[in-house]
């Protein structure tokens, strides 16, 4: 789960200087990592979290923003339960936490969603609530046919309130109950790299889509296997290795890229089991075959020699060993 503590270590950083967001962003670790346990004349407030940095981060917010003091425990990890955890107690002011962060109704009843306040807030307070419950019980896969973002909910009410607010953010996520859990899940990979932008993980977005990139290139013969004529075969590796090229080529030369190269050197990343003939049909307007090749070819020859200036590592060396007969 190498990805998921990279998120978490870059979503615990991220600076947050507005009320409703600190309060968004409370209630989402509050809501999804612990509860309220009720006692007559008192309410304690408990929260269970895996990240020493968001455990440091929520007890610093509770004492700056809202003057509560909280005690902070580490449990080592054992044979029955990997990995060391943190649980924030909070014995007094419980009560009055919960009334200020809407965790209790105006009758004094625990919120079993999340409150009016996070539900009907900003888009910023929607990303703070998810960066919350991430923070508290979110998981990302490695990129690849089943990855996912996905965050385990208390209860039923708690994850529909994270897909409204995921819906706040333009993110469409799914509410299902898996192995006797409530978990909000998004599998679209567009929709993963969207939703941890919003949420403050750039770095992470990167992390991923890099190791989408290398999935996707660095192993064609499993993607490749289903070709069974020998043509279609030799097309499709041309295309990968040229795809490979291609990327290396725009990351070389960065803003110096010419428009129009730049559009045709897109499209073949973005597509790259297409023919030059494809893709020429799917630019605006229409290119010819030719025409695609050609403004491909002096993309390449343009980031070939901007690296020889350099004294970097051209285009080739961008294609997996067993493809460079292709490039």
């Amino acid at each position: 789960m190498a990805l998921t503590a990279t998120a978490k270590e870059e979503l615990a950083r991220v600076p947050v200087t507005r009320l409703s967001e600190r309060l968004a962003e409370v209630v989402g670790i509050l809501r999804f990592g612990g509860g309220l346990q009720l006692l007559p004349g008192r309410l304690i407030i408990e929260t269970e979290l895996d990240h020493e940095g968001t455990a440091y981060r929520l007890r610093s917010t509770l004492r700056d923003t809202f003057g509560t003091e909280c005690e902070l425990i580490t449990l080592n990890g054992s044979t029955s339960r990997r990995g060391t955890r943190y649980v924030l107690r909070i014995m007094d002011g419980g009560a009055e936490l919960a009334r200020k962060t809407g965790l209790l109704d105006p009758r004094g009843r625990p919120v079993r969603g999340m409150p009016p306040s996070v539900v009907n807030g900003s888009v910023a307070d929607a990303a703070a609530a998810w960066r919350g419950a991430f923070l508290t019980q979110g998981a990302l896969t490695e990129p690849g046919r089943s990855s996912a973002l996905e965050v385990v909910a208390p209860g039923p009410e708690a994850a529909l309130a994270l897909v409204g607010a995921a819906r706040r953010l333009g993110v469409t996520a799914k509410a299902r109950e898996v192995r006797q859990a409530d978990r909000v899940i998004v599998r679209d990979a567009e929709t993963i790299t969207k939703l941890l932008t919003v949420m403050g993980a750039p770095k992470t977005v990167k992390t991923w889509q890099q190791r989408q990139t290398t999935k996707e290139v660095g192993s064609p013969s499993n993607r490749l296997a289903n070709f069974d004529d020998a043509n279609l075969r030799r097309s499709a590796q041309a295309a990968v290795a040229a795809s490979a090229r291609v990327t290396r080529a725009l990351e070389i030369l960065g803003n110096e890229v010419p428009a129009h190269l730049e559009y045709a050197g897109k499209l073949r990343v973005e597509h790259q089991q297409a023919s030059l003939d494809k893709l020429g049909r799917l630019a605006e307007p229409t290119m010819t075959k030719d025409a695609i090749a050609g403004r491909i070819r002096r993309l390449l020859a343009m980031a070939d020699k901007r690296a020889k200036e350099l004294g970097i590592p051209d285009t080739r060396e961008a294609v997996p060993a067993e493809l460079r007969d292709h490039s």
